[in-house]
């Protein structure tokens, strides 16, 4: 497995690590218990997802709507909306905040990424705009 941090795009490789560029590996939450950061891995595929935002294993396990109830087909297209906006914020950060747009997201609609990787890229949108009170569209 090949793993990139910060600029994305190498080959094949997809490494979208999500963070708020002040966070650490683990973050506390409120009740001062570690949370693990989200990673999701396809060795085949050569991918990966780390997403360490404080806050989105919660956000996933009782905010998020549950796996299955947004098409594949959905999520792709909300993920093709979201991706632009999101790396236009990076790429401008004396107009956006560098703390919260860090890192640049590369995601090609022509790769099928599968169901799981939509679904909690999308979902980190959903967190993002409502943790950072922003709107991606």
């Amino acid at each position: 497995m090949k793993n990139l941090v910060y600029y994305l795009g190498i080959g094949s490789v997809i490494v979208l690590l999500l963070a708020n560029c002040n966070s650490t590996n683990t973050a506390v939450n409120s009740n001062n218990t570690k949370e693990e950061p989200v990673v999701i891995k396809n060795d085949s595929l050569e991918y990966e997802i780390i997403i360490l935002d404080p806050g989105f294993n919660t956000y996933l396990l009782t905010i998020a709507r549950p796996e299955g109830y947004f098409s594949k087909v959905y999520l792709e297209n909300r993920n093709q909306l979201y991706v632009p906006v999101w790396n236009m914020r990076v790429s401008n950060p004396s107009r956006y905040n560098p703390n919260i747009y860090c890192n640049l997201i590369d995601y090609d609609p022509n790769i099928d990424y599968g169901y799981e990787v939509n679904f909690k890229l999308f979902n980190y949108f959903q967190f993002a705009e409502q943790k950072y009170r922003m709107r991606l569209r």
